[in-house]
């Protein structure tokens, strides 16, 4: 029998895109919830328990176990209704997941996989030395997708349509962590970063412009909502 009352707990890694896409529908559903950070290179044993994949991040919610991020935030979207954060119309809907998709797998293996293992989880792990080759491919990649998305909001308010959605929240989890370390161009973009301005404003976002990752230092800018 599930406790509906049981803590939400989010066992997550701070600078995991995965994770932070979590955290923001959590803070945006205005959810209270417990923070356990995992090192999960260490393959804790309890991570496979809460989720045989082994991956992060994985969410207790009204007593149940749930993995995967894009699944959790739909579930969440779901079980929590207000704020929406998916249209109703079906065509609007696969947006939305499409370009959850779009950066949860494309995005992230042209860019967000390659910059941060080499920038931040190789040092956080103690697993080498950069490689500066896959550094510049993945700041090279970066371009053409800010100037995919320039041409989305040339005709959209959000990235998926009128509405603030998933998509968006996505989309900002990524780009969040490249941002922590000072790695995306905000001057190619005037409509981008006009739109990670807006959502960075929320206060749904106050939990990850707070992170403090131990022997990593965010940008300068990473907590301004101004870029300073």
């Amino acid at each position: 029998m599930n406790n509906n009352t049981q803590t939400t707990r989010l066992y997550h890694s701070m600078l995991s895109p995965f994770c932070r896409k979590v955290r923001l529908v959590l803070a945006e559903k205005k959810i209270e919830v417990e923070l356990v950070e995992e090192k999960y290179w260490e393959n804790p044993p309890d991570l496979k328990r809460r989720n045989p994949a082994g991956k992060l991040p994985v969410l207790r919610h009204r007593g149940n176990m749930l993995a995967e991020s894009q699944a959790i935030i739909e579930y969440l979207d779901e079980a929590v209704p207000e704020p929406a954060l998916m249209p109703r119309q079906p065509l609007e809907r696969h947006e939305v997941r499409r370009l959850c998709a779009w950066f949860d797998d494309k995005f992230n293996a042209e860019v967000t996989l390659p910059i941060m293992t080499e920038r931040v989880w190789k040092k956080v792990m103690r697993s080498g030395y950069p490689d500066s080759r896959a550094v510049k491919d993945g700041l090279r990649a970066i371009k053409e997708h800010i100037d995919y998305l320039t041409t989305l909001l040339e005709e959209r308010r959000w990235l998926a349509g009128n509405s603030l959605s998933l998509a968006d929240f996505t989309a900002a989890a990524h780009f969040s962590c490249l941002d922590y370390i000072s790695d995306v161009d905000w001057d190619r973009s005037d409509a981008v970063r006009d739109w990670y301005a807006t959502i960075k404003s929320r206060p749904a976002f106050r939990g990850v412009l707070a992170d403090q990752v131990p022997g990593i230092h965010p940008a300068p800018h990473y907590a301004e909502l101004d870029f300073g």
